[in-house]
C-alpha cells in the first residue's frame, strides 16, 4: 500500500517542481531565522533529521547515482520563499493525477495490507455490547500496545469522512526540538497514509508510509461509535508523536472553526494560497504536541 499510496501521489513530478516546502521538509521555529536551501550534500547532511535518513540516502546513491544526483540538484533550485509561504500547486495536482490507482498493490514497509476489523474483534460477540463497553474492550486492549488508537464519536467520524472526500491530503506539522517535520497525510479508503516530507524528496516514489491510520465504521450505524487504530515504522516515530499526526487529523478535519477547516481546502483546491506557517500557528494554538518541545513548554510556563 505504501508503495502505491506515493506512486498515486505522483512524488517523481512533484520532485521536479519548486513545490517542495522548504529544503527538506524543516521549518525552523517562527522567532529563528529560517536557512536557505544550501547546496549539494553538505546542506543535506545539515539537515537535524538527515541521521534517521542517512542509510536509505546512502543506499540511493549507491543503488542509482544518476537519480540521487539530479534530486540533488532539483534541490538547489529551490527559491527562498518568505517565511510563511510556498507554492503547493503542483505538489497538489501530482497527488490528484492519479489517485485512482490508490491500494491496488500489496503494502511495503511492513504495514497490513487490507486491515480488518475482524482480524482485531470478534465483531458479532461485541454487537451485544453497549458502545461504552465496546470503548472499554477497545481501550483496555489496546492501552498494552505500542501503537496509537481510539474510539470515535459517529457524528465526529461523519464529518471527517465527509471532508476527506473533498480533500484527501493535508500537510501536517510535527513538533521537533529543532524545529518542525512535515508530514504529508493523504487518505486511501478508511485508512489515513502519512510519509514525511524529506522522506518524500530523497526517495520519490519508492518512500514508504511511516504512519497509518486504520479507521472502522462498522459499529457505526448501531452503536455510534468507529473504532481507529494504527501501525508505524517505530525507526521514525515513537508512539506520542504518531499520536499528535493522529490529533491533528481531528484538529483540521473535525473542527468547528472554519478558519481551521479552511486550510485543508486552500491546501487541496487553492494550494498556491496555501500557507504552512499558518499550520503551526494552529497548531500551537491548540496546545497539540506541546511536550514534543519541552524547551517551548518552559518558555510559556
Amino acid at each position: 500500500m505504501a508503495g502505491t499510496l506515493l506512486q498515486a501521489w505522483g512524488l517523481g513530478a512533484a520532485l521536479r517542481s519548486r513545490a517542495a516546502l522548504r529544503p527538506l521538509g524543516l521549518l525552523a521555529p517562527p522567532c529563528r531565522e529560517v536557512a536557505g536551501p544550501g547546496s549539494g550534500e553538505a546542506a543535506l547532511e545539515e539537515n537535524p533529521f538527515y541521521g534517521k535518513y542517512r542509510h536509505k540516502i546512502q543506499e540511493l546513491r549507491r543503488s542509482s547515482p544518476d537519480v540521487f544526483e539530479s534530486r540533488m540538484e532539483k534541490r538547489n533550485e529551490v527559491k527562498k520563499q518568505p517565511v510563511g509561504y510556498s507554492n503547493q500547486g503542483e505538489f497538489v495536482r501530482c497527488m490528484e493525477e492519479k489517485a485512482e490507482g490508490l491500494g491496488t498493490k500489496a503494502s511495503k514497509g511492513g504495514f497490513t495490507k487490507d486491515k480488518t476489523l475482524d482480524s482485531i474483534l470478534n465483531v458479532e460477540m461485541v454487537k451485544e455490547k453497549s458502545a461504552e463497553e465496546i470503548r472499554e474492550i477497545w481501550n483496555q486492549y489496546f492501552s498494552a500496545k505500542d501503537t496509537v488508537y481510539a474510539v470515535i464519536p459517529a457524528e465526529k467520524f461523519d464529518l471527517i469522512w465527509k471532508r476527506a472526500q473533498k480533500c484527501p491530503s493535508f500537510l501536517y506539522a510535527l513538533p521537533r526540538k529543532e524545529g518542525y517535520e512535515f508530514f504529508v497525510g493523504q487518505w486511501s479508503g478508511k485508512e489515513l497514509h502519512f510519509t514525511s516530507l524529506i522522506n518524500i524528496q530523497t526517495q520519490g516514489e519508492a518512500a514508504p508510509s511511516q504512519l497509518v491510520l486504520y479507521h472502522y465504521p462498522e459499529l457505526q450505524k448501531e452503536k455510534g461509535i468507529v473504532l481507529m487504530t494504527a501501525e508505524m515504522d517505530s525507526k521514525f516515530l515513537v508512539v506520542h508523536e504518531a499520536q499528535c499526526l493522529a490529533n491533528q487529523v481531528q484538529l483540521f478535519y473535525a473542527t468547528d472553526r472554519s478558519e481551521t477547516y479552511e486550510l485543508v481546502e486552500t491546501f487541496n483546491h487553492r494550494s498556491s494560497e496555501f500557507k504552512y506557517m499558518s499550520v503551526i500557528a494552529e497548531l500551537e494554538q491548540s496546545g497539540l504536541g506541546r511536550e514534543l518541545r519541552p524547551g517551548q513548554v518552559s518558555d510559556k510556563s
